[in-house]
């Protein structure tokens, strides 16, 4: 399997191991077990298994042996300084956040740079406004939210680690979501995906939400979900191009009375089979 990890609703290849490929059960989503001596920079023997087909949620059952451990609060511990990570593509490797000042100071810049909208008169004073409202919306999130239930991903520079792009992903169960979804009470949300503005198009927003699946996967839900402007074509390719598809729309009369950019909410059903073949054919 790929990596492990250790709403504000903003819109917006090498795998980790080479071999051995998993050994899957004749009857499809069965009993999957990958065994391996090394996974990226830690050392670990990873065994997962699915839950039947029959199942409503494509669950995966996780143990790792080696240097890290899950706490009873849904985290992965770590016994070394090498983070565990849940997606690498293309030399980006991406990771949940480290509840570390400097860190969330780069999250909240970089989401802060992505969605701010420039104004005629002082734009650095209200930038500056903006940029610290995303800073303590993030810092409450992290602080008052279950670690199972949100999750902040950050994606690394190769050869500095500093951190290049961020994402949000949080476990939500609203009705105008929930009527698309087949046999689901809850679903990820996508959001607040983010890219430094010196990194955008090298393909770090794709290793980003290869990672949200990825962490769908370890906590059981199906369904991943977000929502994009009708008319950002270039956010929605991307979004397309990760197995995302359209389902519905805001109102008309949001644009025509409220003024309001006009939205699309956009759904992928994760496929815990094809996400472990395309890490290991990657």
């Amino acid at each position: 399997m790929a990596h492990f990890l250790r709403h504000q609703s903003f819109i917006s290849t090498t795998g980790a191991w080479k071999e051995p490929r998993p050994r899957l059960h004749p009857q499809g989503y069965g009993r999957i077990e990958v065994r391996t001596k090394r996974a990226i920079g830690n050392g670990c023997v990873v065994r997962c298994s699915t839950s039947s087909s029959s199942s409503s949620s494509a669950k995966a059952n996780v143990e790792l042996s080696g240097k890290s451990d899950e706490n009873n609060n849904g985290r992965w511990e770590q016994q070394q300084s090498q983070p565990l990570y849940l997606a690498s593509e293309n030399g980006w490797k991406v990771r949940r956040l480290e509840e570390a000042q400097h860190e969330i100071r780069q999250v909240s810049q970089i989401q802060a740079e992505a969605f701010h909208l420039p104004l005629p008169l002082f734009d650095d004073l209200f930038f500056y406004f903006f940029k610290a409202e995303v800073l303590a919306g993030l810092m409450y999130k992290l602080k008052n939210s279950p670690p199972n239930r949100y999750a902040c991903l950050v994606a690394e520079c190769p050869w500095d680690a500093k951190l290049v792009g961020v994402v949000d992903v949080t476990a939500l169960r609203d009705d105008d979501v929930i009527q698309h979804l087949h046999g689901a009470q809850e679903y990820l949300y996508v959001s607040g995906l983010a890219v430094s503005k010196r990194f955008r198009r090298r393909r770090i927003g794709s290793c980003l939400l290869k990672a949200c699946e990825m962490l769908s996967v370890l906590w059981g839900f199906k369904y991943l979900a977000l929502r994009a402007y009708e008319d950002d074509s270039g956010a929605r390719t991307l979004y397309a191009n990760a197995g995302y598809r359209v389902v519905s729309g805001d109102p008309p009369w949001t644009t025509s009375w409220i003024g309001r950019r006009r939205r699309v909410l956009m759904i992928k059903q994760c496929n815990f089979i094809n996400l472990i073949n395309s890490t290991f054919q990657s």
